[in-house]
């Protein structure tokens, strides 16, 4: 059974190093091969809009490999249709992270294709993707507004030509995307969820979760990104068909998650603006951790009746009474009339008590 490591916090390079050496991710590289980094870079933002993967995340990849003695890294992304990517990689900083480690990055619009087979017929996938020896898949959790959801299965799809992108969306999603990670498999997915948006692709609501995580199935890396966005599986369709069609498996136990640290160390949640801040106006929040946070926001996203309750939350509210009939999220608020438990508790919970 595959394991999946979490940890908290918001530096990205340094939980990233961390994320790689408890899971001893150089034991995937094998002698003398190449790695490819394969960040999720769909429009040109920042990564603290909610739409693409932190720099910090390909410099603690980059710094990570090297430290253990391999050369040959790369970054390779193709931005959608509608995008540039040079213009992409250079408004998230990734331009400065390349040049400061000497790693090149490649445009995949502009790179060779071969065709594969696929449960769908022959797939055209950018060769720089398929000759990768170690492929490493950086996707951001975050909302799609066509699949829900967007993880590390979606995020493959930036390893097309545009013209095959476009066919895609004309099949429907679904099944080409099921189809593509049952033939081009990353054997490590590294999750950006340090600020995914709620709904959208291209940013705009991000949720302050200050988590990230390591795996190395990414259909269990999917199904337990529902599971934090409070989704049930049959909501985002492309990950039990990817499991049917040999991409990896959607069972894992809780004992199968490794914390590398606790949820307090995600630190405070921070003012939120815009959605976010409509979605919580009849929470009462003091001091609460940013992954428990993250949870109930997402939570109130999926399945908003909860906005009529007295929703309490954070470590302020430990030990205190908590008036009135209300609902506590997570062990600090164990007094509420009912209690969501867990450090932090998944948005899955705390919808099924609204």
């Amino acid at each position: 059974m595959s394991k999946i490591f979490n940890i908290y916090g918001t530096d990205a390079h340094t939980m990233t190093k961390n994320l790689l050496r408890a899971s001893n991710a150089i034991s995937l590289v094998r002698p003398g091969s190449n790695v490819a980094l394969k960040p999720n870079l769909v429009v040109a933002g920042t990564p603290e809009n909610g739409a693409t993967t932190h720099p910090g995340v390909l410099s603690g990849c980059i710094e990570y490999f090297r430290e253990n003695g391999i050369r040959d890294i790369s970054v390779i992304e193709g931005s959608w249709v509608a995008a540039d990517t040079m213009r992409a990689m250079k408004r998230a900083g990734y331009d400065e992270v390349c040049e400061r480690y000497n790693v090149p990055f490649y445009d995949l619009k502009r790179d060779k294709t071969r065709a594969v087979s696929t449960q769908i017929g022959p797939i055209e996938i950018c060769c720089k993707a398929l000759d990768a020896g170690l492929l490493v898949d950086l996707p951001v959790l975050k909302g799609h507004c066509q699949t829900v959801m967007t993880c590390a299965l979606k995020n493959l799809k930036g390893c097309l030509p545009d013209r095959e992108k476009r066919r895609f969306h004309s099949l429907g999603l679904t099944k080409p995307i099921a189809a593509l990670g049952s033939v081009l498999t990353p054997r490590l997915i590294i999750v950006d969820s340090i600020c995914g948006d709620l709904d959208f692709e291209e940013g705009g609501n991000p949720v302050q979760t200050n988590r990230m995580y390591l795996g190395t199935d990414p259909v269990m890396i999917d199904a337990y990104g529902c599971e934090l966005m409070g989704l049930e599986l049959n909501q985002v369709a492309y990950i039990k068909l990817a499991e049917k069609w040999g991409a990896g498996s959607t069972n894992y136990k809780h004992e199968d998650i490794i914390n590398l640290n606790e949820p307090k160390n995600a630190g405070n949640y921070s003012k939120p603006s815009g959605t976010v801040a409509n979605l919580i106006h009849n929470v009462h929040e003091d001091s609460a951790c940013s992954a428990c946070y993250a949870s109930l926001v997402r939570a109130l996203y999926v399945n908003n009746k909860g906005l009529s309750k007295n929703i309490f939350i954070g470590q302020g509210w430990r030990d205190k009474k908590i008036p009135g009939v209300s609902l506590g999220i997570g062990n600090c608020c164990m007094n509420a009339t009912i209690c969501v438990r867990g450090c932090p508790p998944s948005a899955k919970d705390i919808a099924e008590k609204f």
